[in-house]
């Protein structure tokens, strides 16, 4: 197995003589675990994966080995010892049925015993890459939370200690899970996300990403020119990563000052989202929310707020909504009947008589206090029934 393995991995084989040893004791203790379930008939959908697999799946963690490397080891191994099985069979098997029935349960046990082990040692795995992460980041959270906070450090140290440059053009983001992942790999996840979108920006080095808790983290991109990714680009990637995975971003600022304001402005968009809750997009920006986002530091008074511009407009339900969605966007495209329709793709006289709702139930016409009106229909749009009235 290990020549094999020297073939196919070679990675694996090629590394300190401990991780080595190791993994030749993961791969002795899972063949005696296999055999002695064929020679005594151990169920093997109930049986647990030897310690050294375990431990050998953890280290391979804690060094950053990719899990698929680990999943393929044992897919090798189990082929490898299925053709010679199933060759010596052939060799001592006289009697078609006999060799027949020998080769259904060598294919539906080995499988079984693979399937099952395979899931414990993942598991093991990502909860080893989770702990790891945190406890590797331990130090460097500490460094940037002081950085964030305070004046007069030294840049270099701080540099040092945390392998990014300060000197530049910096774009923050705050990802996180917004419920707890049902992979249970919750960091590990945030920094695929994090490293597919870095890759589409044009950044001067590694992104900087530090764990805020087991289900959030803060990262900052280094950048050559300010720039926001693509709305496109986002989508794109938050639609191949876990459903529950929430991303916003500041807006891209220079030195240690712009490290520091870009990711407050990333800070009050999450607020939003937190406070909007499921209804709210997956990502947001500061460049696109901000106004919003800074009312949302003390929601009560938000939503006094909406309910003295808009009044009864506020309520919660869907005849409301229709309204309110129809009138931002008449206000949106300058008070234009015919361009609200055409974005709304509904008749002019459909918006008109809306719009015309709507101003009866704010009890006054639209231009009176517009900004006001259209902030409001927007903090409405974003945060739902948090500031809404119940019906």
């Amino acid at each position: 197995m290990v020549q094999l393995y020297a073939r196919e991995l070679p990675h694996l084989v090629n590394d300190d003589e401990s991780v080595v040893s190791l993994l030749s004791a993961s791969l002795f203790q899972n063949i005696d675990t296999a055999l002695r379930i064929f020679q005594h008939g151990i169920d093997p959908t109930r049986v647990e994966a030897p310690a050294a697999a375990m431990q050998y799946a953890r280290r391979l963690a804690q060094r950053g080995t990719p899990v698929v490397d680990l999943i393929r080891a044992y897919y090798l191994a189990q082929t490898a010892i299925l053709n010679y099985a199933l060759t010596e069979a052939a060799k001592q098997i006289r009697d078609p049925d006999m060799l027949g029935g020998m080769m259904s349960k060598a294919l539906t046990g080995t499988f079984a015993f693979i399937d099952r082990v395979t899931q414990q040692v993942v598991s093991a795995y990502q909860e080893e890459r989770d702990r790891w992460l945190l406890n590797r980041n331990a130090l460097r959270a500490a460094r940037v939370r002081e950085l964030l906070e305070g004046d007069g450090l030294e840049i270099d140290t701080i540099e040092s200690a945390l392998g990014y440059r300060l000197r530049g053009t910096h774009l923050a983001m705050i990802v996180w899970h917004a419920v707890e992942p049902a992979q249970g790999n919750a960091l590990g996840s945030l920094q695929v996300v994090t490293t597919a979108l870095g890759e589409g920006l044009p950044t001067t080095g590694q992104p900087l990403l530090v764990p805020a808790d087991e289900r959030c983290a803060w990262v900052w991109f280094p950048l050559e020119k300010a720039v926001l990714p693509e709305d496109e680009e986002v989508g794109r990637i938050l639609a191949t990563a876990e459903p529950t995975v929430r991303l916003v971003l500041g807006d891209p600022a220079d030195g240690i000052d712009g490290f520091r304001r870009s990711h407050r402005q990333a800070g009050r968009v999450h607020a939003l989202s937190t406070a909007a809750g499921d209804q709210c997009e997956r990502a947001l920006t500061f460049r696109d929310v901000g106004a919003i986002a800074l009312m949302t530091s003390d929601l009560p008074a938000t939503r006094s707020w909406v309910s003295d511009i808009l009044g009864a407009l506020a309520t919660d339900d869907e005849q409301h909504e229709r309204l309110r969605e129809t009138l931002l966007v008449f206000l949106a495209t300058g008070g234009s009947y015919t361009a609200a329709a055409a974005k709304l793709t509904m008749h002019k006289n459909s918006v008109q008589y809306r719009v015309r709702k709507a101003e009866e139930t704010l009890g006054r016409a639209v231009t009176d206090n517009r900004l006001d009106v259209e902030l409001a229909l927007k903090v409405c749009q974003r945060l739902g029934p948090a500031v809404l009235i119940a019906r």
